[in-house]
């Protein structure tokens, strides 16, 4: 008989169900952008086309990214399939499920206050029979009284108390009719008040039991689908996810350094040592006896050629012009240069003659280099020329 309160409650549950479609509706919305962001954020990497990126994919680590973008794709079109899937097993199909909802329990709820006021018409035609029977029954027993009285009185004529007694017939005759109009209307009410109580209500209430209970159990089956929509993706995600992880395995970083090796080499052997130059004592020249001592000209030959020249370089570095008819990219780099002083060489022993050799041996090298110098004595004799030397 809480017309009111069911109605609340089943208001209240068609409220809930309008929720969890809004609810559902969101989530898809929600996927939609990801996977967008997703697609976007995939794009954004790609390389460009004809550019220098393309370069840096012939490495397996720029070819698992590369890889790992493309996944990225996939991985998006499944979260556009839960958005889709989720739109047409859940929203679409709840919604469609409410509008039945709200008609169907319009329809009980119609039945139920018609039955309330029928009931309730019965009730007031009760009322109106008992206060009709309780007058009649009151008027009669006055006019009875009335009667009662004209009779007892010697002053009033026959006439007039015979009309009161007829008057007081005709009231309980009255009262009479309202008591059977009452008892005829009461059973009618109790029929009708059992029939609403044992028959209407519970029937409606079982309806609206029932029309509850299903939108309980349709809630139920879209929480289950909700959740089934996201499982049937889980396989192809996962082997999305797979073929990142075996992207990543493919990487070979022996491979990438091969490359980089390839790419980078210059061809060029590495130098020789530096030798050490000491600045702490002067200069002293060493003569050797198998040398030319006595031309003029040697000490320009050794102080080029001695304790100032240095060993090769890295290509790159630039180099004098005489260091570069001396050596050569294909020969080995010179012996240390000759030293005046024992000390050029630190805890070294004092040996002259090896100091002597490499400065004989390189000048000789150097008359080779220089045909045109046919005579060292003009040189003593400063009768050369410098075109002699060119």
């Amino acid at each position: 008989d809480q017309f009111d309160n069911l109605e609340k409650h089943t208001q209240w549950g068609i409220d809930i169900l309008e929720k969890y479609i809004k609810f559902v509706k969101e989530r898809t919305e929600i996927e939609l952008s990801y996977a967008k962001q997703l697609r976007n954020l995939a794009k954004k990497y790609q390389p460009k086309k004809n550019s220098k990126e393309e370069e840096e994919y012939r490495y397996t680590a720029c070819k698992a990214f590369l890889s790992t973008l493309n996944e990225m794709n996939d991985y998006a079109g499944q979260h556009e399939v839960i958005s889709e899937n989720m739109t047409s097993n859940i929203t679409v199909e709840l919604a469609r499920y409410v509008q039945e909802l709200k008609q169907e329990r319009k329809s009980y709820f119609h039945d139920g206050r018609k039955a309330q006021q029928h009931i309730e018409i019965c009730w007031k035609q009760l009322e109106s029979s008992k206060r009709r029977f309780e007058r009649d029954c009151k008027e009669a027993d006055r006019a009875q009284q009335y009667f009662e009285k004209m009779d007892a009185d010697i002053n009033v004529t026959k006439a007039d108390v015979e009309k009161a007694r007829q008057q007081a017939q005709v009231r309980h005759q009255m009262a009479e009719d309202s008591k059977a109009d009452y008892s005829s209307i009461l059973q009618k009410f109790n029929h009708e008040q059992h029939e609403y109580y044992y028959t209407h209500i519970p029937n409606i209430f079982q309806k609206i039991q029932e029309m509850e209970e299903r939108r309980i159990v349709r809630i139920g089956e879209s929480m289950k689908t909700y959740a089934e929509v996201d499982r049937q993706v889980i396989p192809i995600i996962g082997k999305c996810l797979d073929e990142i992880v075996k992207a990543a395995e493919s990487i070979d970083q022996k491979n990438d350094s091969q490359l980089v090796i390839e790419a980078y080499k210059s061809g060029f052997e590495p130098p020789g040592d530096i030798e050490f130059e000491d600045y702490t004592q002067p200069m002293k020249r060493t003569v050797s006896d198998n040398s030319l001592s006595n031309s003029r000209g040697e000490g320009k030959p050794e102080l080029k050629f001695g304790g100032k020249s240095k060993g090769k370089l890295w290509p790159f570095i630039k180099k004098n012009k005489l260091m570069s008819l001396l050596t050569s990219p294909h020969q080995p780099p010179p012996p240390p240069p000759a030293s005046a002083s024992p000390s050029a060489v630190p805890n070294g022993p004092q040996s002259p003659k090896q100091q002597k050799e490499p400065l004989s041996h390189r000048f000789n090298e150097f008359m080779v280099s220089k045909p045109k110098i046919h005579c060292f004595r003009s040189l003593k004799r400063g009768g050369a020329t410098p075109e002699d030397f060119s």
